[in-house]
Order: structure tokens, then sequence, then C-alpha cells
């Protein structure tokens, strides 16, 4: 079992920058599980954002560039810094954990687990 907390999200102006913490509790070492990010917009289906294995990260095509994600296996815990952000950036952000390797770290079905989410906001 591992429990998921996402931090970090607000109301930002189009152009600036947040950084988002997921936190997690497990009775396994954190380093064992593959991490990602997900986000969904009103009436829209959950779609992936970014993810980070052993030492491989996977971003999606919208935020290429823009967004990095990154773990610190000391403090459990997965970032996913959002610079230049737009409106259509505007959802609500998941993190997720799956055992690794992750083999399929963009289907959001592969994930076990899943945190509360945290409300991104970008005003134009």
């Amino acid at each position: 079992q591992v429990q998921l907390v996402e931090s970090g999200g607000g109301v930002v102006q189009a152009g600036g920058s947040l950084r988002l913490s997921c936190a997690a509790a497990s009775g396994r070492t954190f380093s064992r599980y593959g991490m990602g990010w997900f986000r969904q917009a009103p009436e829209k289906e959950r779609e992936f954002v970014a993810a980070i294995g052993w030492d491989s990260t996977y971003d999606a095509d919208s935020v290429k560039g823009r967004f990095t994600i990154s773990r610190d296996n000391a403090k459990n815990t997965v970032y996913l810094q959002m610079n230049s952000l737009k409106p259509e950036d505007t959802a609500v952000y998941y993190c997720a954990a799956d055992l690794l390797p992750l083999y399929s770290y963009s289907d959001s079905r592969k994930y076990d687990y899943w945190g509360q989410g945290t409300q991104v906001t970008v005003s134009s």
C-alpha cells in the first residue's frame, strides 16, 4: 500500500512557474516505484503529463521543454517543475505510483496508487 499526497498547486499567471510535490508513504522502499503525473481538466479525460523510473524520464509532447519531473528517494518525494505555464495547463494534477519497471508509463490504468490531486489554475 502506498499513500500519496500532492501539494504545491495554486493560481499563477500565464508564463509563470509552479513546483508540485508528491510525498509517498509506503511499506516498501520508495525507489522501487515508478512515479507518474497526470492531469484532468473539467469535462476532459485524465491525461499523462510525465513519469520517472529508476533513471529515465518521460514527458508528454504538450509539456516537453516546459515541465520537468524529478525524484528524491531520500525524501520519498517526486516533483513536477512547471515553467512557462499556459492557460491550457489548468487542471487537477495527480501523482501516481506503480512498481518498477514502468512498461506503460503513460497509461493511467497501469498505476495502482493515486493521490487526491492538487488544483493548478493558469490565468491569461
